[in-house]
């Protein structure tokens, strides 16, 4: 008999978000469920781990379903941890996180707490997928891209991942006909343009709100944002390795110990 793949879920936006259940249900069709999640949003907080307060974690029984759920009150890097180390006891099959309420094409991914969780798993050498639907709505219709999410699930599990890569995949706000397929991509050159709003309280004392704009500099066609634009769904592949691999030889030449 073949056995099914052991499957961990995880995500930023909570156990009890549209996105996640959503990635359950699909997930339940590909192999064995496992699901260890933020008990509340996270989004925002990159690969940020606990280090100074209590980790808690308990069983949940969320809705009907084969899976096996846990929440945590940790970040989702540390739900990736828990599960390999505490929950499951080893490494699974796949890992797959999301799905997020919004987007985390370029340089999203460097503050996004589901593609931290992907990373972390790339780390411990699980092969992982983080998803993004643009569209930050907690009413987000999933549906339209469930077969896309299958598509790419199967073909990962079946043809794997190098160690340390993972698969940035985000999907335009589209019905499923309108969407074009998948496009591999490269991470575009966009940023957040950030202003703070400064107010001050009943108390005189000033706080602030981070605000900002969206702005691509990247004019190529081959970035996730260009993809996205025309309909696509991206897909970036990641990894951890942030060295500059390209500049150490110009780097050796600074004589640094003159």
């Amino acid at each position: 008999m073949h056995k099914k793949p052991l499957i961990l879920i995880t995500n930023d936006d909570g156990i009890t978000a549209p996105g996640i259940r959503t990635l359950i249900k699909v997930m339940n069709t590909i192999g064995d469920v496992i699901v260890v999640a933020p008990d509340s949003p996270q989004s925002g907080m990159g690969h940020a781990i606990t280090i100074d307060t209590t980790l808690h974690c308990k069983q949940e029984h969320i809705d009907d379903g084969p899976q096996t759920e846990y929440s945590t009150s940790g970040t989702p890097a540390d739900c990736i941890k828990l599960a390999v180390r505490e929950i499951i006891g080893r490494k699974p099959d796949l890992c797959v996180s999301g799905v997020n309420h919004g987007s985390n094409s370029s340089i999203n991914v460097i503050y996004s707490g589901t593609m931290s969780a992907a990373i972390e798993a790339g780390i411990e050498g699980i092969p992982a997928i983080g998803f993004s639907l643009l569209d930050y709505s907690w009413e987000a219709n999933f549906e339209p891209i469930e077969a896309f999410i299958k598509s790419i699930t199967t073909k990962v599990l079946e043809k794997g991942l190098p160690h340390g890569i993972v698969l940035n995949v985000n999907f335009p706000k589209l019905e499923k006909d309108a969407i074009k397929g998948f496009k591999i991509c490269r991470q575009a050159n966009a940023n957040w343009v950030e202003e703070f709003d400064k107010r001050k309280n009943p108390q005189g004392k000033d706080y602030y709100w981070l605000t900002g704009k969206f702005v691509n500099f990247d004019k190529g066609e081959d970035t996730d944002e260009w993809a996205l634009k025309q309909g696509y769904i991206s897909v970036v592949p990641v990894q951890f390795d942030l060295t500059a691999h390209h500049f150490i030889q110009q780097l050796n030449t600074w004589s640094l110990d003159d």
